[in-house]
């Protein structure tokens, strides 16, 4: 076998949000991510109902999926952990729902979240988000720092915006970026600006924010490709989150069509992770 790249839509990005109400029925949602060619979802992992529903649909048409948590303690993560020994999973997201202060005051959670995935042979990603514990990226470096091995979700659109980078973005700022991703195993992905934490990917004049995502992007598939086994899967969740996320006009109505834009994106990224390969 050889290494390879999972593309996945977040089921909540499925969400529309409108103004009249109008939402697509969850089979529709799952039937669209299918027919579109993607290899899976992104699942909730804390009703366990909604995740058996989804999973059931999701295995039935051969795709696979991550499971999402947002634990408050080290007890939160284990149902969530008999969930996927259950269902099954790529591995567990996870947000860590706290936000201390102190550097000492997260050891203990991640060591106690690391040790219930270890016993349950469970990968589980500790995912880079606002109001998390991970929402200040030199917050996110020190815990680096005591935690070398910790495996990242790199969400990079929360540090664009939370450091508002000035463009075009300096060196020592895009190292800060390529450590977070050097510790990173799986990626969410949505383009940013320095201002706003989601810009439509088409309109011309975010075309440099584009480009500097699939600049860091490319980066993190190299790094990974470097660290992971021969037969690895890197998961990638196209992430383009309703409103607010999206930008909407005086009519409550989004400025851009998001499924389009997570349908381009994946396109963007199957053909970025081909020119990532080694030469052979």
């Amino acid at each position: 076998m050889a290494q390879r790249l999972a593309v996945y839509q977040s089921l909540w990005a499925m969400e529309r949000r409108r103004p009249d109400g109008a939402e697509w029925p969850l089979e529709t949602q799952l039937e669209m991510i299918r027919a579109a060619g993607f290899d899976g979802a992104g699942v909730r992992f804390v009703d366990p109902v909604f995740a058996r529903r989804v999973t059931g649909l999701l295995r039935g048409h051969a795709m696979t999926w991550q499971a999402q948590c947002y634990p408050r303690t080290v007890d939160d993560l284990a149902p969530v952990l008999d969930l996927v020994a259950e269902l099954g999973a790529d591995h567990v997201n996870l947000q860590p729902d706290v936000r201390p202060h102190r550097l000492e005051d997260c050891v203990p959670l991640l060591e106690g979240w690391r040790r219930l995935g270890e016993q349950a042979g469970v990968a589980v990603h500790v995912e880079t988000h606002r109001d998390r514990m991970t929402t200040d990226l030199f917050f996110t470096l020190r815990l680096l720092d005591c935690f070398p091995d910790l495996r990242l979700t790199a969400d990079v659109s929360h540090y664009l915006v939370g450091r508002e980078f000035a463009y075009p973005v300096a060196e020592e700022n895009h190292a800060l970026i390529h450590h977070i991703l050097d510790h990173s195993w799986g990626i969410h992905g949505r383009v940013a600006s320095r201002e706003q934490v989601q810009v439509p990917i088409g309109f011309p004049q975010n075309r440099i924010w584009v480009d500097l995502f699939m600049g860091w992007w490319d980066y993190a598939f190299r790094s990974w490709r470097r660290r992971a086994g021969p037969d690895a899967t890197l998961t990638f969740l196209c992430e383009f989150g309703p409103p607010p996320y999206a930008i909407t006009g005086a009519d409550g109505y989004e400025l851009s069509d998001r499924w389009a834009e997570a349908l381009e994106l994946m396109r963007m990224i199957r053909a970025l992770w081909e020119t990532s390969a080694p030469a052979a």
